[in-house]
């Protein structure tokens, strides 16, 4: 396979609504090309890019899957990504190593619910991106429309460079910044290339200056230029589009039919002539300060954007050489773990296929085989070039699941099945709680869940059960009470015997001393479940020796970590140890233990216990001719709305909510804003459960314990 150089490869990422034909281009310019003889369907399920099983059974894509294409001497690396935003993983991960972005809009809707999520990861990594209008020939297809609605979007930096028009019945395109019409037979493929019409003209023209305008706008040479001709050149226009997609303050608009194989090869002239590749992008920062320059001088560096577990082949690792050059036999240092890898295989992948190659330049994307430390995210680099790139940053869960193997005697498998699924898209998340003793998959959605339960049973070889999670409650005291326990045990020879006098009180930061005691000793700990105990010896006279005193804290901490209202873990309280008895022989240090166990219990219960609910800051991006229905929703989950701001179209709620709320909060939003509004949750404090839900959990926990 042939080897060009790093000014002439691109890489661009496929992105947009679910159903606006992104993986249909992909497979559109491959054949353009010339790369593939017949141009696969995705109802025929033989397309290059959406080659696994369960995209070919659903239709859709649910991988990013690395494809390339070659035009006129020029490279251009495909990432053709899923257009739901369960997969946003996926999306965010090929936006990361892309020098630009193709946000595929579908001609007969305009700019969609897709468009607008996908849009603010783009704004946010500050990509250069051009729009392309797909479906110009379909008879519901409305351009102007199209274009207002990406207007409405980005704002006015987003600049037509071709329209489609009907000229003799046949689909045209007059592309202003060439000032030609090209004019498509019914098949599509190779156009004619004709005048602009006299009827097309005076709009040619005025399109033609605006683009010339915003071209000079983005270069002071040319701002020049233009002040003194009035007017630039192609190549000089093409000079000022690129300045300005890499300032991300232009966004050209193309159009295509990608099913008929119309426009496309000129889509892939502009990737080719004018969309910036990684070497005029900026250098890369990396975590230790050092900047990476994309040089080929430059020691080498790869940036791992995703793997995947491939069957009968096993992990492959997809990389961008973001530095340097890598060749067959290169030894890698991991800079996230220190390891040492070998490139024993050096590929570039097409779909499914894998296509060797003995090296590859900086900019350019490709594959190896059988890393042994490497996941997506890290970073390799020659021995001495100690450069970590910054990782990838992904959204949190926005639901939670309780999972586990159907046959028990699989749990290990399953576990082992997750870590690899984790490791190949890291929005699946798994933690095992320790305090519910549940093993929890996090992932972005509905859909996104049934993928995982498909990949278990099909890939795996496991069936899974998902359920809802317990919540992880916490209990503490809002008065002080005082208790006194006398344990005692006589069974021949030595017996036991302890008494402990106690008093507990609320604990909050800043709180005073306690009044009305000796303090002769105090220990601060740092529960691992968070919160404070804090526990005094207040104990006068010797009453009980001051070796008995660290086993009644661990009688206190025994009964702190399984609470008596629903065995959850006690948080924020403070204990005086201020009297007691012991016995010369029968006193010992478990006897203690039990004591202040059984003391602390007691005074607990008569502290008018509280439950403490774990309450999470939501924050939901609406529409703003939603955000009715939306708080209206949110006051039934009992959230806090703290503050509303505006976001271009889009009101900001930001609010705190009981987790416990938040089970489904997903699918609803979902169903309320036809899938428009976004959020994100993360734990933010404990806070009271109201009386009437407190009296309803330790029901329902007397209920379960006596179940047991």
């Amino acid at each position: 396979m042939k080897i060009y150089d790093e000014k002439h490869i691109k890489n661009v990422v496929f992105v947009g609504a679910h159903g606006s034909g992104k993986t249909t281009l992909s497979e559109t310019m491959l054949f353009e090309a010339g790369l593939i003889n017949r141009r696969g369907t995705i109802e025929e399920k033989n397309t290059v890019s959406d080659y696994h099983d369960i995209e070919q059974e659903r239709g859709t894509s649910v991988f990013a899957t690395p494809l390339h294409t070659e035009w006129r001497n020029y490279k251009i690396n495909i990432i053709d990504t899923p257009g739901l935003d369960d997969f946003i993983g996926e999306i965010i991960s090929s936006i990361r190593v892309s020098d630009t972005v193709v946000n595929v809009i579908n001609g007969r809707h305009g700019c969609e619910i897709g468009t607008e999520i996908i849009w603010s990861y783009i704004d946010k990594y500050h990509k250069p991106m051009l729009f392309v209008v797909n479906q110009i020939d379909h008879e519901a297809a409305d351009f102007e429309q199209s274009f207002n609605s990406l207007k409405k979007l980005v704002g006015n930096n987003v600049v037509k460079v071709q329209y489609p028009i009907k000229i003799d019945g046949a689909q045209g395109i007059v592309d202003v910044l060439k000032m030609k019409l090209y004019k498509f037979g019914p098949d599509g493929g190779k156009p004619e290339k004709l005048a602009i019409p006299d009827s097309e003209k005076e709009k040619a023209d005025q399109l033609h200056n605006e683009l010339v305008e915003k071209a000079a706008e983005n270069d002071e040479e040319l701002l020049e230029l233009f002040f003194d001709k009035g007017t630039l050149n192609e190549d000089e226009m093409r000079q000022g589009i690129k300045a300005g997609m890499l300032n991300h303050d232009l966004f050209p608009v193309f159009c295509v039919s990608a099913l008929n194989d119309m426009g496309t090869g000129r889509l892939m002239g502009f990737i080719d002539n004018v969309a910036p590749s990684t070497v005029d992008l900026k250098p890369e920062q990396s975590i230790e300060g050092t900047p990476v320059e994309h040089k080929k001088s430059a020691p080498t560096s790869l940036f791992v954007f995703k793997t995947f577990h491939q069957p009968n082949v096993g992990q492959v690792t997809f990389f961008k050489v973001n530095s340097g050059t890598v060749n067959i036999n290169d030894r890698f240092v991991n800079s996230n773990n220190g390891e040492t890898e070998t490139i024993n295989q050096l590929f570039i992948m097409d779909g499914k296929d894998r296509n060797s190659v003995s090296q590859l330049t900086v900019g350019d994307i490709g594959a190896t085989l059988k890393l042994k430390y490497t996941e997506t995210g890290d970073t390799l680099a020659e021995k001495g070039f100690g450069v970590t790139m910054k990782p990838i940053r992904y959204p949190e869960s926005r639901i939670t699941k309780v999972v586990l193997a159907t046959n028990k005697n699989e749990e290990e498998k399953l576990s082992e099945a997750l870590k690899k699924i984790h490791s190949q898209d890291p929005t699946v998340v798994i933690n095992f709680s320790k305090e519910t003793k549940q093993l929890l998959l996090g992932c972005q959605g509905e859909l996104h869940l049934a993928t995982v339960k498909w990949m278990l049973k099909n890939i795996y070889g496991l069936d899974a059960e998902f359920k809802k999670p317990k919540i992880a409650y916490r209990e503490t005291v809002q008065r002080s009470s005082t208790a006194n326990y006398r344990h005692k045990k006589q069974s021949g020879g030595s017996g036991q015997f302890a008494q402990v006098h106690l008093k507990i009180e609320p604990w909050y930061e800043g709180i005073e001393e306690p009044e009305g005691f000796n303090i002769r000793g105090k220990e601060v700990v740092a529960l691992p479940w968070g919160g404070t105990l804090v526990f005094y010896n207040c104990i006068v006279g010797g009453a009980i020796d001051l070796r008995f005193l660290p086993s009644v804290m661990k009688g206190v901490l025994e009964v702190m970590e399984s609470g008596p209202l629903t065995n959850s873990y006690i948080r924020d309280v403070r204990v005086m140890v201020y009297d007691g008895k012991m016995h010369t022989v029968d006193s010992n240090d478990i006897s203690f233990k039990i004591a202040g166990a059984h003391a602390f219990k007691e005074a607990f219960l008569n502290s008018n216990p509280k439950l403490l609910e774990p309450t999470n800051k939501l924050t939901v991006k609406v529409p703003e001719d939603m955000v009715g229905n939306v708080m209206t929703d949110l006051q039934s989950r009992r959230a806090i709305i703290q503050g509303i701001s505006s976001e271009g179209q889009y009101q900001i709620l930001n609010c705190m909510c009981p987790a416990a709320e938040l089970y489904g909060y997903s699918t609803a939003l979902r169903s309320l804003t036809q899938g428009r509004a976004t959020f994100s949750s993360v734990f933010s404090s404990y806070e009271p459960v109201p009386s009437n839900i407190q009296a309803d959990l330790v029901k329902q926990s007397d209920l379960e314990e006596m179940e047991v």
